[in-house]
């Protein structure tokens, strides 16, 4: 039974670093687009000043070695830490960091993958990884995020793309999508509540994922050889494979995948509603056929 312990410590923490300050929720507005039945997204426009994370010039500080106290939720150890995210969009948006250093764009371990499952044995929701600059991720020290959702609610807009995706049997009329072939989905199939077979199943689940997209294995790779984005719900794991981080004046990450899309300056609306969310998404990722790469990453 799910006490979303991490969720309520998350949610009273925020409170507590929006007084101090440490907190800065991201000001926005919402449009709703609707791609087809099962790939609906959101679009964010952002309102308040771009924050510092999100400007690409120059170096940028490490925010988790030392992370800011004040965002702490919860230690894990030996070694991870849950904390706030600093520019949340949702109330409670976490991110499991490594307390030590650890590469953003090398492997996930099995540590990693047994903290994350005593997280989500208490607090699950939308996990998702952004494995380096490529796929959106802003800081090199290594971190996945999870934004929680209450038992019986949809994880994200695209969830029931993701489940055809899962489902689908047939090959014809998605053979030619770039979309479709860059991206590898499993079904989340342990259920076991021991922390150790859970991560296991993950971990399995996660280096099969990588295999099928081209990505390599850490025994004979030292890191991924390419950058990709995972999303994780209760139900299934999705890998896609990389091959930009943006079009149209938009940065895109895993959760533009999962169907959450934010507008910054020079991002081109009148593309995006033109051409479509999903050919936004077809600009980044780069496509598998069988064992074959289509295109070459940017």
């Amino acid at each position: 039974m799910r006490t979303e312990t991490y969720w309520n410590r998350a949610l009273e923490q925020s409170e507590r670093a929006l007084t101090s300050g440490a907190l800065v929720p991201l000001s926005t507005s919402l449009e709703r687009l609707k791609e087809s039945a099962e790939s609906n997204f959101e679009l964010r426009t952002l309102e308040s000043r771009l924050p510092k994370h999100l400007k690409r010039e120059g170096p940028k500080p490490n925010p988790f070695k030392p992370w800011d106290r004040d965002l702490e939720v919860a230690r894990l150890d030996p070694g991870h830490a849950v904390i706030l995210n600093k520019y949340p969009v949702q109330r409670g948006h976490m991110l499991l960091i490594t307390a030590d250093w650890a590469a953003q764009d090398g492997w996930l371990d099995l540590s990693d993958w047994t903290a994350l499952v005593r997280v989500d044995q208490d607090t699950s929701g939308l996990w998702f990884f952004n494995s380096g600059p490529i796929a959106g991720a802003s800081q090199p020290h290594r971190h996945l995020q999870l934004l929680p959702r209450s038992t019986g609610e949809r994880s994200c807009p695209r969830d029931l793309w993701f489940q055809k995706r899962l489902e689908s049997k047939e090959k014809s009329e998605t053979a030619s999508d770039p979309l479709w072939n860059g991206c590898s989905v499993v079904s989340r199939i342990s259920q076991s509540n021991d922390i150790c077979a859970q991560a296991q199943s993950l971990y399995a689940s996660y280096l099969s994922l990588s295999e099928h997209l081209g990505l390599g294995h850490p025994s004979q790779d030292q890191r991924p050889k390419s950058f990709y984005n995972l999303l994780l719900t209760p139900q299934w794991m999705a890998m896609v494979r990389r091959r930009q981080e943006g079009a149209a004046g938009f940065s895109v990450n895993a959760l533009g995948f999962a169907g959450y899309l934010l507008a910054t300056t020079g991002a081109d609306l009148h593309w995006l509603r033109a051409q479509g969310p999903e050919a936004l998404l077809r600009e980044v990722v780069l496509e598998i056929r069988g064992n074959t790469v289509v295109g070459s990453p940017s």
